[in-house]
């Protein structure tokens, strides 16, 4: 066994989880790849608590994204503060700015409310640890949309333009409970992502490669 997964399973035994080596062989590859790491498994088994105990261990922020029927990229991603928009321009009413220069204002990052999605992205102290819980409860078109974005980690804001992450290498869980769903969103993050269990692949040519970028 690699000392780097003998040290995460010390990590997550500090924080009272026990891992065994499969668990934190694709926690390793994860961090060491910065790719997404899917997790299948029934309910209680403890998928959730691998993320918290992550957080926990790295002494970092865990930000969670709840999935459901109906959640759109607007509801995880982004949403503007009107309230906030309203109030400035009230203000500004008797300024010299020219229209075009009230509106690129209240459409700045200043007047953005950040959903888990965004706030991951640019979290500005440490990489954070995101947990995309429940996955198998979205749409086909939000499973497409969360592609995209953890394929490249940034997102573009009509408004302002691309946002890049601020650390790449982001921790990223989704834990899942339906094998049919697993199978289908497995080939669909295999370029991007580690799966734990039965579809971990390649386990030592992923090991290999993560050398190579140390």
């Amino acid at each position: 066994m690699r000392e780097e997964v003998r040290h995460i399973q010390q990590m997550l035994a500090n924080e009272v989880y026990i891992a065994d080596a499969g668990i934190a062989t694709a926690l390793y590859l994860s961090m060491a790849l910065g790719k997404p790491l899917l997790v299948e498994g029934p309910a209680g088994v403890g998928k959730t608590e691998i993320a918290k105990a992550l957080a926990h261990a790295l002494d970092t922020k865990l930000i969670r994204l709840q999935c459901y029927e109906g959640l759109d990229a607007t509801t995880a991603l982004y949403e503007w503060n009107y309230p906030k928009q309203l109030l400035h321009l009230k203000l500004e009413e008797s300024s010299s700015a020219s229209e075009a220069e009230k509106e690129a204002a209240i459409f700045s990052e200043a007047f953005l409310l950040k959903r888990p999605l965004l706030q991951a992205i640019t979290e500005h102290e440490r990489a954070p640890v995101l947990l995309i819980d429940e996955i198998d409860r979205s749409d086909e078109e939000f499973e497409a949309f969360l592609l995209e974005i953890l394929s490249d980690f940034q997102v573009t804001i009509p408004e302002i333009g691309t946002i890049k992450a601020t650390h790449p290498r982001t921790s990223c869980l989704l834990p899942t409970v339906h094998a049919i769903f697993l199978t289908r969103f497995a080939v669909a993050v295999s370029i991007t992502g580690s799966t734990i269990h039965r579809w971990i692949r390649s386990s030592r040519s992923c090991a290999r490669k993560a050398s190579h970028r140390r």
